[in-house]
């Protein structure tokens, strides 16, 4: 399940390498809010993907099989 939050940051952080560049905010009217809110949202989806990645529960091992069947139609041999 971390693979797919790696990937998923990864992926995001090279749209924002590709997008940065090409994104002006110092333009005034609708490109500098598309581009203020893109990267708004671009830093939405890292840190969510970020938060999930480190703070995902671990996997929980299966719990072993108890060694005396609670099965009574089991006979054990007792010797003694």
């Amino acid at each position: 399940m971390k693979q797919r939050y790696i990937l998923s940051l990864l992926l995001a952080a090279a749209m924002l390498y590709y997008a940065l560049p090409r994104l002006n905010i110092a333009t005034g009217g609708l490109e500098g809010i598309f581009a203020l809110s893109w990267l708004g949202f671009a830093l939405i989806v890292i840190l969510g993907n970020l938060s999930a990645a480190l703070f995902a529960p671990k996997r929980l091992q299966p719990k072993r099989k108890r060694s005396i069947s609670s099965n009574k139609s089991e006979r054990h041999r007792s010797f003694g």
